[in-house]
């Protein structure tokens, strides 16, 4: 899958669960580990945990390897590998702290516009 089709399954992922503030960052030019970020925020533990697990399931339904799941039992702060994605899902308290946002204020940031139906 291109990177720009796996970008937009996690993104469509997070939407489905009602992730709040999803926002996509190009990190490809200052990290060598992925080339997307893909940040966005629940309000609840099982809301964060809703949001990562679909995250996965549709990464898995599309043949696509989850290679970590980091924060889980936790559901403050979750991290999902995807390769050329990765995928943080917050609590909003987290979120503000670590402020992954200012940290990659250089990197192309991609706005999340959902389909209408």
């Amino acid at each position: 899958m291109k990177k720009e089709a796996l970008l937009e399954l996690a993104f469509n992922a997070c939407d489905n669960k009602r992730a709040e503030d999803i926002i996509g960052i190009n990190v490809a030019n200052v990290t060598g580990i992925t080339d997307y970020f893909v940040i966005c925020e629940g309000n609840s533990d099982r809301q964060v945990q809703a949001i990562a697990r679909e995250v996965k399931d549709e990464a898995q339904k599309h043949g696509i390897e989850v290679n970590r799941l980091e924060g889980f039992n936790e559901a403050r702060w979750i991290l999902v590998d995807l390769g050329d994605v990765v995928v943080h899902v917050f609590h909003h308290e987290e979120r503000d702290y670590y402020n992954l946002e200012k940290l990659y204020r250089d990197q192309e940031i991609i706005e999340y516009m959902p389909e209408q139906v």
